[in-house]
């Protein structure tokens, strides 16, 4: 696994953040990671389940599918130690709906042991390793990650370390590869609602158990730009396999970024290819401006300063910022449901109604620095502290907060922002936070919030950040907080799922059989006589490997007229397909009558559809006409209509086609009687 060290750099970071052009990626140390991952084309990985997915909106779900509930909490890791991710899902105080789709069974409920991998998911795995050239492990352990946002009801996720230290190709260099995983899926979150008792979270579980492989970049990636070329490499050689999944959330994208002067923070929802720039540029200026945010708070307390460079830090400076911090901004809340009562806000009114309380913290010396909503050159919202202790906030499952700097302002009155600096007993120099909810969740939220007022003294936090959705694009390519970043702990070995040995041998035919790469297949392409827009549709579809066996299988499809059936027509019945166009060609079957006995057919066996077809054509009057009864009709129909074929020339085709297919019924054969009228009109014309 290779290891990139961070770049030594001591001068003050330069750059704009309003100006995302200002920001160069060189100096400011940056480092950037993606982590790949792709759904595969099987069953599920632990069960003997189906990969089915059942797009239903909540109303849409069967009331005849068994729904169960639970609560999760964390467990200790193999080292006796509780992962901090964990453990802040379980302060969240969720209840978790599972709703049983028909390919889900015991495994799934977590109510029966889980089978041996997948074969086959595993094989898939074993070539993406193998064009990436990484070194496969000789035993493959299942390990337990813990997972305890309720996305699987056993509380882990199970993944198996297949491969490390691989490369991959891209236009501005190689990117080293650190791990290739095989890992379950998630269930389908499909709704949340709240509740006084906390969060109710509805799962669905199709997805459940699909197997993904998740690939690992190293920090190589230069550039933001590098970034999106890296996702591209990637995605193309996992469907160069051609045994992955297609379609919207089959692939998923996460950054790992950061700069010197901050902190390595994981991104994910990374869904579009053409917003990873730009998502990953207005991360540095985030932390950018959370490095200049904690100076400035550190030279207002006397406290020393940040080093321009995270190595640089010392843990005893950290630890004495991290105390003041503490004292600085205590852990101490104020209820201020009565001072509010009078409010003519007719949204703390009813939330006072209703059984609300509404809590407050002060922030000392934070006056001015939560910041207002405010934009960049771009449109992006610029980054600020208050949006960071609203997303924090909201991790408690409130739906905001209010802080002195945006007040007055939600119907909030200038006479309650003073009222509550005087009840909180606030200088001009300090700020105010105030949260709306239940009691038990606005004291959690305003803890959250006195715990990232206090991050703010340091550089930004290592955490998994979320990238904002609007109608399902990025908003803007800005990010909110989702949990802590994951550590060592949540992983522990899974003694339910036995080692798998890779053998020599396995690894050898795999590496033997690998599926051709992007520009192998373009070059197989070009031989054919096909056209350039075909090609490159054929390749979109991923269509090619079916298109070369058709023309060089038993039926000796020609190639062009092969190629535009499957891309109208699909792979749904691909060996009706072929037979029909073969039986077409060669002038046994109507073009029409093809496309009728294709979705009659009730079987897939080439031998059987040859003898049926050729029946049925006769059967059924699809045989074409011969050339001379064709040209017979023709000459009878324009003969009759000798006026409109004279006036209106090869315009009159529409109207003669009509009536020469009319004639000659069932073996009419449309392009047979098309290109005879128009030579005939031709005639007539000149």
């Amino acid at each position: 696994m290779s290891v990139t060290p961070l770049p030594r750099l001591s001068m003050e970071p330069n750059g704009d953040i309003s100006i995302l052009e200002t920001l160069d990626p060189t100096p400011l140390g940056f480092m950037c990671g993606l982590e790949i991952h792709q759904q595969l084309d099987t069953g599920k990985l632990h069960s003997r389940m189906p990969s089915d997915l059942f797009d239903y909106k909540e109303e849409e779900l069967p009331g005849s599918w068994t729904r169960i509930s639970r609560k999760l909490r964390a467990s200790e890791g193999e080292a006796g130690i509780k992962d901090i991710a964990a453990r802040f899902e379980q302060r969240r105080h969720r209840i978790f709906e599972y709703v049983q789709t028909p390919n889900a069974g015991l495994v799934e409920l977590d109510e029966a042991p889980p089978s041996k991998h997948d074969p086959k998911a595993v094989d898939i795995a074993l070539t993406m390793a193998a064009m990436m050239d990484a070194k496969p492990i000789p035993s493959l352990q299942a390990m337990r990650k813990t997972v305890v946002d309720g996305s699987n009801t056993s509380g882990f996720q199970r993944t198996t370390i297949i491969a490390t230290d691989g490369t991959i190709h891209t236009e501005s260099g190689d990117v080293g590869i650190d791990l290739i995983s095989l890992e379950e899926d998630s269930a389908r979150k499909i709704s949340s609602s709240q509740s006084d008792e906390g969060e109710l979270v509805l799962y669905t579980l199709d997805r459940l158990g699909v197997p993904l492989v998740e690939v690992a970049t190293s920090p190589d990636i230069k550039s933001p730009e590098h970034a999106k070329q890296t996702a591209i490499s990637l995605g193309r050689l996992m469907r160069d396999t051609r045994r992955v999944r297609r379609g919207l959330g089959s692939i998923r994208q996460d950054l790992n970024v950061s700069i010197a002067c901050g902190s390595r923070v994981e991104i994910k929802g990374c869904q579009d290819l053409d917003w990873i720039p730009r998502i990953i540029t207005l991360e540095m200026a985030r932390q950018l401006h959370f490095y200049r945010l904690a100076n400035e708070l550190r030279a207002t307390s006397s406290l020393p300063p940040l080093p321009p460079n995270r190595i640089d830090d010392a843990i005893p400076v950290e630890n004495r910022v991290a105390l003041a911090a503490s004292k600085i901004i205590p852990m101490k809340t104020h209820d201020l449901s009565d001072l509010f009562k009078t409010s003519d806000s007719d949204f703390v009114t009813s939330s006072l109604e209703s059984g609300l309380s509404i809590l407050g913290v002060s922030i000392p010396g934070f006056s001015g620095k939560m910041g207002i909503k405010s934009f960049d050159d771009n449109e992006a919202q610029l980054p600020r502290l208050g949006r960071e202790l609203a997303s924090a906030a909201k991790l408690a499952g409130v739906s905001g907060i209010f802080h002195s700097d945006e007040l007055p302002a939600y119907g909030i009155a200038q006479e309650f922002v003073e009222a509550t600096s005087s009840a909180l007993s606030l200088s001009k120099e300090d700020a105010f936070v105030i949260c709306i909810a239940p009691e038990w969740q606005a004291q959690l939220a305003l803890e959250a919030v006195i715990e990232r007022c206090r991050l703010a003294f340091h550089r930004v936090p290592n955490e998994v950040r979320n990238v904002v959705i609007k109608r399902g694009k990025p908003e803007d390519g800005t990010t909110v907080a989702l949990r802590p970043l994951p550590g060592g702990a949540r992983m522990y070995p899974e003694t339910d799922v036995p080692l798998l040995k890779i053998t020599q041998d396995r690894w050898k035919s795999v590496c033997e059989n690998l599926p051709l790469s992007l520009s192998q297949r373009v070059e197989r392409l070009s031989a054919l006589e096909i056209s350039s827009n075909q090609m490159e549709a054929i390749l979109n579809a991923e269509l090619d490997d079916i298109l070369v066996d058709g023309i060089n299988g038993e039926l000796n499809l020609p190639s062009k007229a092969w190629a535009s059936a499957l891309l109208e027509h699909g792979t749904g019945k691909v060996n009706s397909l072929a037979v029909s166009v073969h039986l077409r060609e060669t002038g046994l079957i109507t073009r029409d009558g093809a496309d009728e006995l294709v979705r009659d057919a009730e079987t897939e066996e080439i031998e059987l559809l040859l003898d049926w077809m050729q029946k049925e054509a006769e059967k059924r009057g699809l045989v074409p006409a011969d050339s001379n009864a064709v040209q017979e009709v023709v000459d009878k129909v324009i003969s009759e209509n000798l006026d409109l074929a004279k006036e209106r020339g090869l315009q009159s085709m529409g109207p003669l086609m009509g009536l020469v297919m009319k004639e000659l019924g069932g073996s009419a054969d449309g392009k047979a009687v098309s290109d005879a009228l128009r030579t005939r009109l031709s005639e007539i014309s000149d």
